[in-house]
């Protein structure tokens, strides 16, 4: 009981906190003047119409009178016949056109603010779900927004939020961008809670850090402002499906550690590209051709079918009908909470306590997306994978 006392009162004193705060400030203070000005005046027509012939007779008239004119309708129904009741109802005619023109440019100057602190991305977002955030800026980000929209036809650009601190000429390039035109944009340091929080990154379903070049960082300072922007989302979202770009090995153990699904090294991939090119055997051209855009020649995913999960990869392999070739198993695909929780309530099933401490173990060094290319024949297919394929120019 003494709860429910408690939240009453505290809403009681949130209530008058709004009121007391509205009769304080300026637009409070005017509005009490206006209405003080007009019970005056209605006052006025009121004691001035009793010796008259006109129909204000009773104090309501003179209140339905009041409201019609100040609202410059003006019906004609009840008017004033007394010298003083007429230039009442002219001081009322002036104070709605008054009242009336100044809120209507409070009205067109709210919206022009509103629409100006979105466009400078300062305005916090509202009744987003299963949103994709994208976090920091590098060179060629919008042709990396309009790659995104591509690869994830299912995610309209109005549901795709980023978040940086990139100047305004580079905004204001994606904004007039005609595919990025709708895409959400907010200001702010990525790694700052309450950013992110405006963002509604409990309600975001995945995001996206790159390796922020948005300020002159060094590379120690990006790939740290990466592992903080992970751990600061787990913490608020440990539902959401999180990918980082690093650019040193040494932060992806930091990475994992901190529940990353998936973490992405440009400076490995750069590097290696550098080094099969100088073989001089064309293999540049192969890895250039396996991650291109195009959707002829590709790696795709696919789901494997329930009934070859827990079956040999042979078994699966020789299923296969279509052109695409099977290069591989993904393991453990999807969101790294998910998984966890699903390996901890299977390891908690065995009746045996050695069984379940060695399970609990195995849990523990538990990973999301695990390639495995080219397995055995008697590699049993675990569950929530995904089968590689390569396909071709040609491919169905």
């Amino acid at each position: 009981m003494s709860r429910k006392n408690g939240s009453g009162n505290t809403s009681i004193k949130k209530i008058v906190g709004k009121i007391t705060e509205f009769f304080t400030n300026s637009s409070g203070r005017l509005a009490v003047m206006v209405s003080l000005l007009l019970f005056f005046i209605m006052l006025i027509i009121y004691a001035s119409e009793q010796k008259t012939n006109s129909s204000i007779n009773t104090v309501f008239d003179a209140f339905w009178y009041t409201i019609v004119t100040v609202t410059t309708v003006g019906y004609g129904d009840i008017t004033p016949a007394s010298f003083w009741g007429r230039l009442s109802a002219m001081a009322l005619l002036i104070v709605g056109v008054a009242v009336f023109g100044a809120l209507s440019g409070k009205f067109a100057s709210s919206i022009l603010d509103r629409q100006h602190k979105k466009d400078r991305g300062l305005l916090k977002m509202t009744n987003l779900k299963n949103h994709f955030l994208i976090c920091g800026w590098k060179p060629g980000f919008e042709k990396i927004l309009e790659g995104i929209l591509e690869a994830n036809p299912e995610i309209p650009a109005e549901r795709i939020v980023i978040v940086n601190n990139a100047s305004r000429s580079e905004i204001e390039r994606i904004q007039t961008n005609e595919k990025l035109k709708t895409i959400n944009f907010l200001y702010g340091d990525f790694t700052d809670e309450d950013v992110l929080l405006k963002a509604q990154i409990k309600t975001a379903e995945r995001a996206l850090i790159l390796a922020d070049q948005s300020k002159e960082y060094s590379t120690l300072e990006t790939d740290s402002r990466s592992v903080l922007a992970v751990i600061t989302i787990k913490n608020l979202n440990p539902k959401i499906y999180c990918v980082a770009e690093i650019t040193d090995t040494k932060f992806e153990k930091h990475l994992s550690l901190a529940r990353c699904d998936e973490i992405i090294l440009t400076a490995d991939y750069e590097q290696n590209l550098l080094v099969q090119a100088s073989s001089g055997k064309g293999m540049s051209h192969i890895l250039r051709e396996l991650v291109a855009e195009e959707e002829s020649a590709v790696l795709v995913l696919q789901d494997i079918p329930e009934a070859f999960v827990g079956k040999t990869y042979a078994i699966y392999r020789n299923s296969i009908k279509t052109k695409e070739i099977l290069i591989g198993i993904l393991e453990n695909t999807g969101n790294f909470y998910i998984r966890r929780n699903e390996a901890l309530a299977e390891a908690q099933k065995n009746p045996d306590m050695e069984k379940i401490v060695s399970n609990l173990k195995k849990v523990k060094t538990l990973r999301s997306n695990i390639p495995v290319f080219n397995p055995s024949d008697d590699y049993v297919i675990p569950d929530s994978s995904k089968a590689i394929f390569i396909r071709g120019r040609n491919g169905e």
